[in-house]
């Protein structure tokens, strides 16, 4: 048999291979077609849930979320985002967002959120957190709802303000706390504690140099936690250029991962040598405004959400939270996902979402 006519010797099929060029040649010419749509483009609009801002002050955003559903449960949630990123991460685009979730799930939702601290702002320290923004956001959210009780969701660093908060105020109006993916033992931190070792870090300086801390570092230290990922995910979007639905949600993850905010600079310092350096959350030694902020002196119910293949947060630097605190009805859950994908995405959707819903329901009456 000739190589024409079928295999040759290593078994390859010449006579398709002129129909393996086409194949490849028209893939190529998709790929440039949609490569050029994806650069003119500005892709999808997030964080588009209708909402009334409550409260603006410096870095601090209250919003206040339409309801969306004829029956609302009386116990309003207030979220607490994490300082490093924008809210809109969970509240992607309509059948990708968590507070749209929510909100058609009857709950009334009011978000802390955080803008870049201007350069007169490096001043602000964890107690102005802790013990101003916070409480006065509570106080807020309780005179706009008409109710007394809070229930208090935390995302990573807001999870450790809102722990702080709890602790504080212990027997303030927080009737439910829920923190995802946070942290208390931070000597588990791994590459966060190399990056701040105190025997090279000299944060003060920094600090005393830059006022806040430009995004720049803070992203790069992220990205330091898997140096690859970035050029990996670049490789995947081209190889999945004419996938819409994968286009639609790599731009949507891409743009929140790298809209990142600078941090103020007290407050920063202040994180780098109660937390990184004494590990005073974990230790029970932690003090904010001269109030003492020991964890254990919250007793409202709690659930802490942890991902199973967070790199940002790994289970050994949050699974101290549960035991810690002093509340009897108290719940740990590890869910499939990372970091991100356990709060926004299809694996929350299945996941995280209606576990929440199923434990917050009956909690909110």
């Amino acid at each position: 048999m000739s190589a024409a006519a079928g295999l040759d010797f290593a078994g390859l099929d010449l006579a398709s291979i002129p129909d393996r060029i086409q194949t490849e040649v028209q893939r190529a010419i998709q790929r440039s077609i949609k490569g050029v749509e994806y650069f003119s483009s500005s892709g999808p609009s997030l964080g588009s849930t209708p909402k009334d801002i409550l409260s603006v002050r410096g870095t601090m955003n209250l919003y206040h979320y339409r309801p969306m559903s004829d029956e609302i449960y009386r116990v309003p949630i207030l979220i607490v985002m994490a300082t490093t990123n924008r809210g809109y991460i969970l509240d992607l685009v309509p059948g990708q967002s968590f507070i749209e979730f929510l909100l058609k799930r009857g709950y009334d939702v009011y978000m802390l959120d955080w803008s870049a601290p201007k350069p007169e702002e490096k001043r602000l320290a964890m107690e102005d957190y802790v013990l101003d923004f916070i409480p006065d956001c509570v106080r807020k959210v309780q005179a706009d709802s008409g109710e007394t009780d809070v229930t208090v969701i935390g995302y990573c660093f807001g999870g450790v303000l809102s722990l702080l908060y709890g602790s504080i105020f212990s027997d303030g109006p927080m009737k439910n706390l829920i923190c995802f993916t946070t942290p208390i033992d931070f000597r588990e931190m791994k590459l966060f504690q190399n990056f701040s070792d105190r025997r090279y870090f000299d944060v003060d300086h920094l600090v005393d140099s830059v006022g806040n801390v430009p995004p720049e570092m803070i992203l790069s230290s992220f990205e330091m936690l898997r140096p690859a990922s970035r050029a990996a995910g670049q490789v995947q979007l081209w190889e999945n250029i004419w996938n819409d639905e994968f286009v639609k949600s790599y731009r949507m993850f891409d743009r929140w991962a790298t809209d990142t905010l600078p941090l103020a600079g007290e407050y920063f310092r202040n994180i780098t040598k109660d937390l990184m350096w004494d590990n005073k959350l974990y230790n029970g030694a932690m003090s904010v405004g001269g109030r003492a902020a020991d964890i254990s002196q919250i007793k409202v119910p709690i659930l802490h959400a942890v991902a199973e293949h967070d790199h940002i947060v790994p289970y050994e630097a949050a699974r101290h939270l549960i035991p810690k605190v002093g509340s009897a009805d108290k719940e740990e859950v590890m869910l499939k996902g990372g970091h991100v994908s356990l709060v926004a995405g299809a694996n929350a959707i299945k996941r995280l979402w209606p576990k929440l819903d199923s434990w917050l329901a009956g909690r909110s009456t």
